[in-house]
């Protein structure tokens, strides 16, 4: 009926520009106007009709008028369409594995929607006028014959790279436009700003259709998991898990090493649609390797359950690392510490206390000549710990070498620095005016004026403390928070000095004086080279130990834990860091489909110097013992960092050994782990992704259609722009709604004169 009215297609006028074919000036036509409005109004001024109805009379012979000069300078469109089959119009449907979902058990794909919706009138019209060529893309499009008959069910959806591969016909044949046929879930992510902008610089429209909902329906999705890919033997790890949802108010999460369940917990969803990020904490148990698979109970008759599964590879290290911690005077911090450290057994807490001053007091070493002195005598013996905190310990009991060593300790071997308060620490010690003061979170006060003292003060965490495993009491965020809350005062503090840029606060020191509120940082570290500095406000988390109940066997009451806890965590979190001279990393611990395997190695000497032109040996076996190929390739900036590829097709899972040699002389070895798990990215964000869509046909002069409404598509592109086009001048002065328009003016003109005169 509007094409009626309008004479010509919708389409005609979207694409056409409007123009005059008579030739007439417009300076005539608003004369013409202007005349002929000025004589309206004198005529109803003289008629003396009122100021109502000489108004609406007025507005109505005015709009005559302007209709009927309109007419007489004889309006045209003029418009570029397709030449009748000398044009090729080509329609890429998406072959992949999510066209394989199906809204129900016994409901079509969302593939056999697509076809069943083109085969009903569109294809026909479109190759009525175009030479119809059709397409199916996955990872890669392909002509085909019919669209009917298709494999389906690749493990991947590359649009870009499908769409770069149709336009580059238009250079052999001319191409006027592309019909994409997709729910737009790019898993290859080849529709990046540059492809977009790439695509519409070809010039050929691109009109996309929608398949599949826009928002999931009764399904839950394991959107991200992000757990560390390597852990220290008998720490505990933490995963976070984001889970899209639609509402649904809870649900289970559960955490598998291989078939074995090793943590379960309830999770809050929430009311309202969109994703909802918890944490789970589980054991990482012994050395050896975690292969982990999280998992989302399904809801009732929930039909897509694929996307309720994550999976990731941890390493968990056997290595017990190394903690060297010298004090500069016996006191009870000292005490609680080593006694927290105690039962790890993934560290190794090598101390030194200075007796007297020239007699320190050891423990925890393994020979006789370790730290006779205090601090180690060589930077080689420095270097073999993970991990150091100095306490009470003024920076002149360190020699200017043994500060160099310090400070390379932390920048090249990657190793933690923590320095603790006290009489002679931080600032009261000096460590404000040695270079190693550069490497700390803040600047510590250095005047004459002593920042040590006694202070009655409470430890809060902070959201970064919060969000670290240091602060981490207890798995629930509320009882979390209310532990530390309900831990006994600290006794003493010491000014940390103006933070850095970098600095993050982990814990703040609240005291009140006169009713008055006072926050100042307590744990603060920051990143610096290769590794971390830490700064501790206070020398007193004894108390934490000594005012809370103590473990008493004969009445069967288990002591606090905090304080233990809260260092074990610290000292973890100091050591675990530190890396290996030989050192093998995966980009990520588990491949999704086509994605390449690729990993760095890095091989340093005793030093911690990079070797540029070590020997490497790589080993890649599958866990079915299919030896998979490898190859080594420097990185190019003579950091001794290599970059592996290793050939990993077949899913599953991957160990990767590395050897690294300096002649014969063998500067290590490392192994990772990693998964190869086909068919995943299909799964996840499976719904159709529209404003993408809508994008692409925005920038490229098409439009985007729905699977229902596909009518007015093949007269869309008949007057598409590119390929072979023909112009037409379209007349506008005849079609019926002008006509219409006419009369209509001209009734109610007579219906309003004839209802004023029966009153």
């Amino acid at each position: 009926m509007l094409e009626f009215l309008l004479g010509h297609s919708i389409w005609a006028y979207r694409s056409g520009e409007f123009a005059f074919a008579r030739g007439w000036p417009l300076w005539l036509f608003w004369l013409c106007a202007a005349v002929g409005i000025a004589a309206i109004g004198v005529t109803l001024w003289r008629r003396q009709l009122g100021l109502w109805r000489a108004g609406a009379i007025g507005l109505l012979q005015s709009a005559f008028l302007l209709l009927l000069l309109l007419l007489l300078w004889r309006p045209v469109l003029n418009v570029e369409q397709l030449h009748d089959q000398a044009n090729v119009v080509a329609v890429l449907l998406d072959d992949s594995g999510s066209m394989n979902i199906a809204a129900g058990a016994n409901a079509p794909s969302r593939r056999a929607q697509a076809v069943a919706a083109l085969n009903a009138g569109t294809l026909k019209d479109i190759g009525a006028r175009s030479n119809l060529r059709l397409f199916a893309f996955s990872d890669r499009a392909q002509s085909v014959e019919s669209l009917e008959q298709l494999p389906g069910g690749a493990a991947a959806t590359r649009i870009g790279d499908a769409l770069d591969t149709v336009t580059q016909m238009a250079a052999s044949v001319p191409l006027a436009a592309i019909v994409l046929v997709t729910d737009g879930a790019d898993t290859g992510g080849t529709l990046g700003e540059a492809e977009l902008a790439r695509l519409a610089a070809s010039g050929i429209p691109v009109h996309t259709v929608g398949v599949g909902p826009e928002q999931p329906v009764n399904d839950l999705e394991l959107e991200q998991l992000q757990v560390a890919e390597t852990a220290m033997a008998g720490s505990t790890l933490r995963a976070t898990v984001s889970i899209r949802h639609q509402g649904q108010k809870a649900t289970r999460l559960r955490v598998y090493d291989g078939d074995r369940l090793i943590a379960a917990q309830e999770v809050k969803l929430g009311d309202k649609p969109g994703l909802a990020t918890v944490g789970v904490e589980f054991p990482a148990g012994d050395a050896g390797l975690r292969d982990l698979r999280v998992v989302v109970d399904a809801l009732p008759a929930e039909t897509q359950l694929a996307n309720n599964e994550r999976r990731a590879v941890v390493e968990v290290d056997g290595r017990r690392r190394g903690v060297l911690y010298v004090e500069g005077e016996p006191r009870w911090e000292y005490k609680f510490i080593r006694r927290a450290a105690d039962d790890n057994r993934s560290l190794r807490v090598a101390s030194a206390v200075r007796a007297t001053p020239n007699r320190y007091y050891r423990q925890g070493v393994t020979s006789g000549k370790d730290l006779e002195n205090g601090f180690p005598a060589t930077a080689a013996e420095l270097f073999s710990y993970d991990a150091v905190i100095l306490g009470s310990l003024e920076a002149a009991a360190l020699s200017q070498d043994q500060q160099q060593w310090l400070k390379e300790f932390v920048d090249r071997r990657g190793g933690s620095l923590l320095l603790l308060a006290g009489r002679d620490g931080l600032g009261d010690g000096g460590w404000s005016r040695v270079p190693l003061a550069s490497m700390l979170p803040s600047v510590l006060p250095a005047g004459a004026e002593r920042s040590y003292g006694a202070l009655v003060s409470h430890a809060r965490l902070t959201d970064y403390g919060r969000e670290s495993p240091i602060g981490r009491l207890d798995a629930d965020p509320v009882r979390n928070e209310k532990l530390w809350q309900e831990l006994p005062a600290l006794t003493d503090f010491q000014e940390l000095g103006k933070l850095r840029p970098g600095a993050v606060v982990l814990l703040e020191s609240v005291s009140s004086t006169g009713g008055v509120e006072r926050v100042s940082p307590l744990l603060v570290t920051q990143r610096y080279g290769r590794g971390a500095t830490y700064l501790l406000g206070t020398a007193s988390t004894w108390h934490w130990q000594m005012q809370l109940p103590a473990e008493d066997k004969f009445r069967g009451i288990k002591g606090d834990q905090r304080h233990e806890t809260f260092w074990r965590q610290l000292l973890n979190a100091l050591a675990s860091p530190a890396p290996t001279p030989v050192s093998l990393q995966s980009e990520r611990a588990v491949y999704e489909d086509d994605q390449p395997v690729t990993l760095e190695a890095e091989v340093l000497d005793e030093s911690y110097h990079p070797v540029p032109d070590a020997k490497l040996t790589v080993k890649a076996v599958s866990e079915t013992g299919v030896v998979a190929p490898a190859t080594i390739e420097p990185s190019g900036r003579n950091d001794g960092r290599y970059d592996v590829a290793v050939d990993a097709r077949a899913a599953g899972l991957y160990r990767v050994e590395l050897t690294a040699m300096a002649g014969t002389r063998e500067l290590g070895h490392a192994t990772a782990h990693l998964r190869r798990a086909d068919g995943v990215l299909e799964q996840f964000s499976s719904w159709q992704h529209r404003p993408m869509l809508e994008r692409i046909a925005h920038d490229t002069g098409g439009r985007y259609w729905s699977l229902d409404d596909l009518d007015g598509l093949p007269e869309a592109i008949r007057y598409s722009r590119a390929g072979m086009v023909e112009r037409q001048t379209l007349d506008l002065w005849n079609i019926p709604l002008a006509f219409l328009l006419l009369a209509m003016l001209k009734s109610g003109e007579w219906l309003l004169r004839r209802y004023w005169s029966r009153l």
